[in-house]
């Protein structure tokens, strides 16, 4: 199924398509363009548009569109590959969460930043021995005068290394229970003792970080929303992480090019082709649910785990499509070494499949030791 868009949406989206067209002329990767393309000018580009706080109150100093106009925007641009990841993670995660929990203060601070893409932002979320669950987290920020001094180690940290702030997230209350005790601040990545490591990945890229920090001071006024109270604020973040168009199309462009050179008078090739467009329209119309505020609860992870499950079976298609030369160094190869990490980042599989069946579902837990 397929939904007619009006005439506006359906202009908005070809001059989406015009834009990321005109961004990617000559560049070799096309894949994965929100995570590991940066570019400080495009993302200026799409604050001159005003492509970045669209949905976000006027008087906040958003554009206050639609979530629909976000979408069809969005879209296109991540489809074709446009080299987002300077301005991302602001503009989907931390916008809409200072807008939600962050002070008068720190909205006047930091949102004209975001959405004239003049400020690159990083989440320090995930730790060596906390990925996927938060709880877990033991960077550690000590209460000291007017300030807090932290201390711990973040990782997987994408775009740690070109960003001006981390929104990063700390242990407040070391004897609160694991789910509790949390807090959220603004760390200026200038700050003395923060150091950037880069991780080269099996693809050569390097938007993954380790972040050490060492008795860095950040002011009290940085706390983001209710001490001790991150753990509610984060899943809320969460869900505008992992129910957005973006685990759908990362690998969209790759996908295009290879129908190309497919052999659809091969049966097998056109029943897989047929599979992949349908399921790729029944996880879009998923996302939908999302912009258009018509979901349940949770229903980001099943989103999440559908769509970046269909991405890993697209390069799959990818490399099967174009055969020896998939044993070579180029996009396709590079699509199949970095698939994998679709259902690891952002919350694993696994995972969610588990806040599935006891959130979303209400299945009782397994009894430990059974």
């Amino acid at each position: 199924m397929d939904y007619t868009l009006a005439p506006d949406l359906v202009a908005l989206r070809a001059e989406a398509v015009e834009v990321a067209e005109a961004a990617v002329a000559g560049r070799e990767v096309k894949e994965d363009s929100w995570l590991v393309g940066n570019d400080a000018e495009f993302a200026r580009e799409l604050g001159r548009r005003g492509w970045l706080g669209m949905t976000w109150p006027k008087e906040h100093g958003g554009h206050g569109r639609t979530k629909l106009e976000r979408f069809v925007v969005f879209e296109a641009l991540i489809s074709h590959g446009a080299p987002l990841a300077s301005a991302w993670f602001a503009d989907r995660q931390i916008g809409p969460t200072l807008l939600q929990y962050g002070s008068d203060e720190q909205r006047r601070a930091h949102l004209p930043g975001l959405v004239s893409g003049e400020v690159m932002w990083s989440i320090g979320m995930s730790e060596p021995d906390a990925g996927s669950d938060v709880a877990s987290i033991r960077t550690r920020a000590v209460a000291d005068g007017d300030s807090f001094v932290v201390e711990g180690q973040k990782i997987w940290t994408s775009g740690a290394a070109q960003s001006d702030y981390c929104y990063l997230i700390a242990r407040t209350d070391p004897d609160a229970r694991p789910h509790a005790g949390l807090s959220e601040f603004i760390v200026d990545m200038r700050s003395p003792g923060i150091e950037v490591r880069p991780i080269v990945d099996m693809t050569g890229n390097q938007h993954f970080c380790e972040v050490h920090l060492n008795e860095v001071r950040v002011p009290a006024a940085n706390l983001v929303g209710t001490p001790n109270g991150s753990f509610s604020q984060v899943m809320r973040q969460m869900e505008h992480e992992r129910g957005g168009i973006d685990r759908l199309v990362s690998n969209r462009a790759l996908y295009d090019d290879a129908l190309l050179e497919a052999d659809r008078s091969d049966p097998l090739v056109r029943q897989e082709v047929a599979a992949l467009e349908t399921m790729y329209r029944i996880v879009r119309i998923m996302v939908l649910r999302e912009v258009l505020e018509q979901a349940p609860a949770g229903w980001s992870a099943a989103t999440k785990t559908l769509g970046t499950e269909f991405e890993q079976r697209v390069a799959s298609f990818c490399g099967r499509v174009a055969g020896p030369r998939a044993t070579l160094w180029n996009r396709v190869s590079r699509n199949i070494c970095y698939a994998p990490g679709y259902t690891i980042m952002g919350g694993t599989t696994q995972v969610l499949r588990n806040i599935i069946g006891e959130r979303v579902l209400g299945l009782p837990r397994e009894p430990r030791g059974a």
